[in-house]
């Protein structure tokens, strides 16, 4: 791709996931170093000397900063964020959902994020560059039943993220979300056997649009929420 990050540092949270590999690979295809945040990571499947694996808990704000502060003088830079990490949670109307679920969804989907982007955003305004990718979800604009704490989480985020494009584009910095239906995984085809995968976005696809986000084709795209729903609609 013209104006591939090729020699760039990419962090990818949740870097072992069902799209964070995909992702990771795809950046090291592209020939970015890629650090892989997750909390339990290992050198994997990416298996690649530009490859960083990193074990953090971005629940703790304080580690995170640390963490990137870390990074940011061992790398000299932060060009670009994936921020994949989130969860799922649902099955209970708005009148039903407990305190714990609605906590964990915000926790996972919305302030993981939020302390990442604190972190790495004066990183990025420092070098006046930087792309930042969020993966949301299509709840966040087409919410279902029985999932209100999901879908709330994932609509903050879009709103977090657009605010990050607004407060960052006099230094260059883009930052987009990418709201995927329901994407082809191991874990989501454990979870409903019986649906019909090929309906499904597939994670891949995914991956190429993220790295467009953060190539120099992707340049004049920011503050967008970007749909990728698949066959589903």
């Amino acid at each position: 791709m013209a104006g591939s990050p090729e020699g760039q540092v990419a962090i990818v949270t949740g870097a072992d996931g069902g799209l964070g590999t995909p992702v990771t690979k795809t950046l090291l295809a592209a020939g970015a170093t890629v650090v892989g945040i997750a909390r339990s990571i290992s050198a994997g499947p990416a298996h690649d000397g530009r490859f960083y694996p990193v074990s953090a808990n971005l629940l703790d704000r304080e580690e995170v900063a640390s963490l990137i502060t870390r990074l940011a003088e061992q790398f000299g830079k932060i060009d670009i964020l994936v921020h994949i990490m989130g969860g799922f949670a649902g099955g209970a109307s708005v009148a039903e959902t407990d305190d714990a679920t609605w906590q964990k969804m915000m926790d996972m989907n919305l302030n993981a994020a939020f302390y990442m982007l604190r972190a790495v955003i004066p990183v990025m305004r420092r070098a006046e560059h930087g792309r930042i990718i969020a993966i949301g979800s299509k709840q966040a604009l087409h919410p279902a039943p029985n999932v209100a704490a999901y879908a709330a989480s994932k609509a903050a985020l879009v709103s977090l993220l657009q605010t990050v494009a607004l407060e960052n584009k006099d230094k260059n910095i883009r930052a987009n979300v990418i709201l995927p239906g329901t994407m082809d995984t191991p874990a989501n085809r454990a979870a409903m056997p019986k649906a019909n995968f090929a309906k499904w976005v597939k994670t891949e696809h995914v991956a190429q649009f993220v790295l467009l986000l953060a190539s120099e084709a992707g340049h004049d795209i920011t503050g967008a929420a970007i749909p990728m729903y698949g066959p589903e609609g």
